[in-house]
């Protein structure tokens, strides 16, 4: 299953006030960039997740996004990456989603 063009087309739009954005399908999801430089992932269930780590983790976490993790086929552990979940409330707010987006690509992920 790979992530859908609606949703691509949604998570576009919803940052489209950071700047132009563009996105590359790979492995199922889609990674999105800004001006060029990567913020977010889409995942194939159409999840965004914003680069994150530190401070801007630790502040989306206590919103209640989660870190994208998956099973590794050949032992079965499970594997975290620094993406997290854009915070629920921010998916039908594109100045709160923005707000997120502009911290992940200050911070540098």
């Amino acid at each position: 299953m790979s992530v859908s063009a609606p949703d691509i087309a949604f998570a576009r739009e919803l940052f489209s006030a950071l700047g132009e954005i563009t996105h590359r399908r790979m492995m199922g999801g889609a990674t999105l960039y800004c001006d060029g430089a990567i913020f977010a992932c889409l995942d194939s269930q159409g999840r965004i997740y914003l680069r994150a780590s530190g401070d801007l983790a630790r502040r989306m976490a206590a919103e209640g996004a989660a870190q994208f993790s998956y099973d590794r086929k050949s032992d079965g552990k499970t594997l975290t990456m620094g993406y997290w979940t854009l915070p629920s409330a921010a998916l039908d707010d594109p100045d709160a989603a923005c707000d997120w987006a502009g911290q992940a690509l200050s911070e540098g992920g």
